[in-house]
């Protein structure tokens, strides 16, 4: 069963194509990740899901209710995290985990076990001001606000930027014991190391989702042969790779270079061949997987949007 259901949905700010045509469903129980840079419409497409904007063209359902018609339901079975700290920074932890409790018609006691795993982590600053707070100690505190009203699904834009990875680690492991729970959890995320923790993910890019898929097909599904390698000058061997007829792609990755070729006809010493004659020493060639930052240039090119 789909918890989601998007039907050619777009929205402009102006001249600006926030989110073009988009058509996806998301089951239930699902931990749904959307990936892409910032600007690529992943907060206008949550906002647009929690009922917080008005789609310019098509439709939105949650669980079976219209987003635009049935707003006022969808919202009392929805958590929403946006990816500004946006709680009342002169409030304590718990004045302000009482007040959210109290607008969704219940109390911190009567839903406190949804919270405890999160919560038991902030009790010692129950009486910090919000403000006060370390970025992990906000991020733990928001999302307990989002979910102290026990949500069907959970909406998180970009839960862990700016975070440490310590806390990421353990938001994550949170996130996955909540899914456990039953919920349904959207989170949107530059960073694409995070898709490996998603059931199925999305990878975004100026309004279009380019794939959707789970993480294992989107990976299987990276057709170019790739090498990455290494040498002491990358800006002088970028520049020769990319005039090569062969090399499909070329493009600095970490501490080397990722070659995606455009034929498996074309081996590792005909690479090495072609630099040598340029004058440019190589220390290291070798074949490697795809990873997800592989998979979405590769998407960017195929998609050309």
């Amino acid at each position: 069963m789909s918890s989601i259901v998007l039907n050619n949905v777009s929205l402009n700010y102006g001249d600006v194509h926030a989110v073009r045509d988009v058509s996806m469903e998301i089951p239930e129980n699902c931990l749904f990740g959307l990936i892409g840079p910032d600007g690529s419409g992943k907060t206008t497409l949550f906002r647009m899901i929690t009922t917080l904007l008005v789609p310019l063209a098509g439709t939105i359902s949650v669980f079976g209710h219209d987003t635009v018609i049935d707003f006022k339901k969808i919202r009392k079975y929805t958590g929403y995290m946006p990816g500004r700290f946006s709680l009342y920074p002169d409030l304590t932890v718990m004045e302000n985990l009482e007040f959210y409790a109290t607008i969704f018609g219940t109390t911190v006691k009567r839903n406190y076990h949804l919270i405890e795993p999160v919560f038991s982590l902030l009790k010692p600053f129950s009486n910090r001001l919000s403000k006060n707070l370390s970025g992990g100690m906000k991020q733990k505190l928001a999302l307990c606000c989002a979910l102290i009203h026990h949500p069907r699904i959970l909406v998180l834009d970009e839960p862990t930027t700016g975070v440490d990875a310590v806390s990421r680690k353990e938001f994550w492991e949170m996130l996955q014991v909540l899914k456990g729970g039953g919920m349904t959890i959207l989170v949107s995320t530059p960073y694409m190391d995070e898709a490996s923790q998603c059931d199925r993910i999305a990878l975004m890019q100026r309004g279009v989702i380019m794939i959707e898929n789970t993480p294992a097909e989107i990976l299987a599904g990276f057709k170019p042969h790739l090498y990455e390698i290494k040498v002491p000058d990358k800006f002088k061997a970028l520049n020769t790779l990319r005039k090569m007829n062969e090399i499909r792609r070329a493009y600095l990755f970490g501490q080397g270079i990722h070659l995606a070729l455009s034929t498996n006809q074309y081996s590792k010493k005909d690479i090495l061949d072609k630099l040598m004659v340029k004058g440019i020493d190589v220390i290291e060639i070798k074949p490697v997987k795809a990873d997800f930052e592989d998979c979405f240039i590769d998407a960017v090119e195929n998609n050309v949007v």
